[in-house]
């Protein structure tokens, strides 16, 4: 059986304003939350260290994780990052994980 698609939100500041604020999406398979976390923070830094090479950002790992761009001055604040069961919104049915109520 497949693992289930995760999403993490990782809350993210303006580094020379900081009363900007947003959250910076990440989704895929993992294991765990824990996992999902971990693997988010791997794709953000490997598409910061190519975005700071010059490179093209990485894609196509396969278990579904990436970085589709990279925002300099953008600083993510991992330690506050969640993870939780992805629900497509469009979908006739929702992964029921216990985090919300249906």
């Amino acid at each position: 059986m497949p693992l289930p698609y995760f999403e993490v939100d990782v809350p993210i500041h303006r580094t020379d304003q900081p009363g900007l604020r947003g959250v910076h999406v990440f989704t895929g398979r993992a294991d765990s939350r824990s996992a999902a976390v971990r693997i988010a923070h791997e794709v953000y830094d490997a598409a910061r260290a190519a975005q700071d090479a010059g490179l093209e950002i990485p894609h196509g790992r396969p278990d579904g994780w990436c970085a589709c761009g990279y925002r300099p001055g953008w600083e993510p604040d991992w330690p506050a990052a969640t993870a939780g069961r992805w629900n497509n919104p469009y979908s006739w049915t929702r992964a029921d994980d216990g985090d919300v109520e249906l």
